[in-house]
């Protein structure tokens, strides 16, 4: 029994027109123009091939690219991932090969193989949730997302076999793997038809082409890029509107984890020493356990001016083996950066399993310093929030902790910290006019804030807020959290199972 999304092709074949290489011509045509539009409006565009085997993907992308500035575009084919891939959430390795603004990625193949694998069945549902998430922050980001599947028969795809098999220069090119599926079409039909079942949606749909006539398969491509480049295109051109409010004001009701901290909480110092020791040597052992089990941390710091992160950091990894964690300084994006999306330069920078990545400022300042000063629109921070939490959700999925922290102190102790500073020499170079400017927007800040505690604390990624006016306590709950979590996190890797 075929899928349901495979039973109205059956085994239709479809034929060329008689005009086939006329109408390749404008199409081509037309196709050059739309690439150089795109990269005047700076639309980056991503088209995937997924088919069966020998249906004809390498076929159909060549004649594509043929149309295309070759400086517009690149293109990957993806294979099984390298142990360095393995050693990253799945999703890694192609957040890293997204197009900049205005250029398009061609992927032969691509995040699908989880899916559509019969015999890849463990973590499926979560696989699932994954791309449907990468691909939903893609389309609402502005990314043109094409899917396309080159379905064949089961006859169809054996026939072919057997004409690349009986050239020894093609013979190559028919692998095990390949004569399996065959074997196993019924099974790989069901795991596919459920897959792309899935993950259609309208803005990033399927369309499957039958593939038993190459000129067919050209010209259903060609047509679909032009349409789709084209409504993108007029879409640009659209200036949509909406009710605007404040930037600061509060788009979430009630209490948030800023008002359970205690500010009072205070440590003497002998007690922080010894406890302070302690922990350090505890997190050593939890960072080779981590290692052994190849269990990846990411640690983000958040907080007020002057909270105290550089402290907090210092502590946590003055016991570490420095071959195991990344400290990453977040500073405003590059010209660079900001022609992908913005998640992307922190999904680049997340640790390999086993290693620990400390982020001091991160991702989280599309929700806090862009919305306030107005560097993001409405729109995009709104969006942030749900793009943020998918994204922390596929790191959990792949086994990775996700311990992050807002360091939480008053004004007046603010003030002190940054009257000190700037009266100290040797830490004179802290404190800028921007620290004071930000302060006087205090009361904007913490509305904002308190959103992102509310709308970004989950069950697998919450919040731990940290009072800070004493340093002391701060550190050793920081200290504590963490080892607290990647406890947990080992444990919940060894009840999956994972290797």
């Amino acid at each position: 029994m075929t899928s349901s999304v495979f039973n109205a092709l059956g085994h239709r074949v479809e034929l060329a027109p008689p005009d086939y290489e006329e109408q390749l011509e404008l199409l081509s045509r037309e196709l050059g123009r739309l690439q150089r539009e795109i990269r005047s409006a700076g639309i980056p565009v991503v088209v995937i091939f997924e088919g069966w085997e020998a249906a004809g993907k390498g076929t159909a992308m060549n004649s594509l690219l043929l149309a295309l500035d070759p400086r517009g575009f690149k293109v990957y084919t993806i294979q099984q991932p390298t142990q360095e891939e393995r050693f990253h959430p799945p999703l890694w390795r192609f957040w890293n090969k997204l197009p900049p603004a205005g250029n398009i990625a061609l992927f032969d193949r691509s995040w699908y193989d989880r899916l559509f694998d019969p015999n890849s069945k463990r973590g499926r549902a979560e696989a699932v949730t994954d791309v449907v998430a990468f691909e939903k922050t893609l389309t609402e980001s502005g990314v043109l997302l094409l899917k396309f599947f080159l379905h064949i028969s089961k006859k169809e795809q054996s026939n072919r076999f057997k004409k690349l098999r009986a050239h020894r220069a093609t013979a190559w090119r028919v692998d095990k793997h390949d004569l399996a599926q065959n074997r196993e079409y019924k099974d790989w039909v069901k795991a596919i038809g459920r897959a792309i079942e899935a993950t259609q949606c309208s803005s990033a749909p399927w369309q499957i082409i039958p593939a038993n006539n190459k000129r067919h398969v050209t010209l259903t491509v060609f047509r679909s890029m032009v349409a789709a480049l084209s409504t993108r295109l007029q879409r640009a051109g659209v200036i949509e509107t909406s009710e605007e409010v404040a930037a600061s004001k509060r788009v979430t009701s009630g209490p948030s984890l800023l008002e359970d901290a205690d500010l009072t909480l205070r440590t003497d110092r002998e007690s922080y020493k010894s406890r302070l020791s302690a922990m350090q040597v505890k997190l050593r052992e939890l960072e080779h356990r981590i290692y052994r089990e190849r269990v990846g941390v990411v640690i983000v710091f958040e907080g007020w001016d002057a909270a105290g992160k550089g402290g907090c950091i210092r502590r946590l990894v003055s016991g570490l083996d420095p071959r195991g964690y990344e400290v990453i300084p977040v500073a405003a994006p590059t010209e660079a950066e900001r022609q992908h999306h913005y998640l992307r330069r922190f999904w680049t920078r997340m640790p390999k399993a086993g290693h620990i990545a400390i982020f001091d400022r991160s991702w989280y300042g599309r929700v806090l310093v862009e919305r306030v000063e107005g560097f993001c629109s409405r729109r995009d921070w709104m969006r942030a929030y749900s793009e943020i939490c998918d994204m922390e959700s596929s790191l959990v999925n792949a086994d990775v902790v996700v311990l992050k922290f807002w360091l939480h102190i008053d004004q007046e102790e603010q003030l002190a910290r940054f009257t000190a500073r700037q009266n100290t020499p040797e830490k004179k170079y802290k404190i800028t006019d921007e620290d004071w400017r930000n302060r006087e927007r205090w009361g904007e800040y913490v509305d904002v804030v308190r959103d992102l505690l509310v709308l970004t604390s989950t069950q697998h990624a919450p919040w731990t807020v940290v009072p800070a006016n004493d340093k002391l306590s701060a550190r050793l709950l920081v200290l504590e959290t963490v080892a607290e979590g990647i406890e947990q996190g080992l444990r919940r890797h060894k009840r999956s199972g994972a290797v």
